[in-house]
């Protein structure tokens, strides 16, 4: 994330349990500008199937490895306190679907 430019969005702007839609939003940014924002929502088997292809096994590594990427990212977007929620969780759509859960806030428009 050090050669994004946009990385300032997630430092100036860290989540704090009040602010989850603008947060996201923030991160959804400077996800797309890395090519990573697909890991938010797109989930993989944790291990691959026997007899699984290259192609396969080449989309799992690559996805892992944007996974563990991008949950940094998340867990240094946010306050300490809620980081203690979320950093045992490994894979970042689980991350987000807790969040959702928690910190949601319908938007309002009129």
């Amino acid at each position: 994330m050090s050669k994004n430019p946009l990385s300032l969005i997630m430092k100036t702007n860290k989540f704090n349990g009040t602010n989850y839609n603008d947060w996201l939003r923030n991160l959804r940014i400077v996800l797309d500008f890395e090519n990573q924002g697909y890991v938010l929502d797109k989930l993989l088997l944790v291990t691959l199937l026997e007899g699984s292809s290259p192609e396969e096994h080449l989309t799992f590594e690559k996805w892992h490895e944007k996974n563990c990427k991008v949950r940094s990212i998340i867990l240094a977007s946010i306050t300490n306190e809620i980081q203690k929620q979320y950093d045992r969780l490994e894979d970042v759509p689980s991350i987000m679907l807790w969040m959702k859960d928690v910190y949601v806030v319908p938007d309002r428009h009129i």
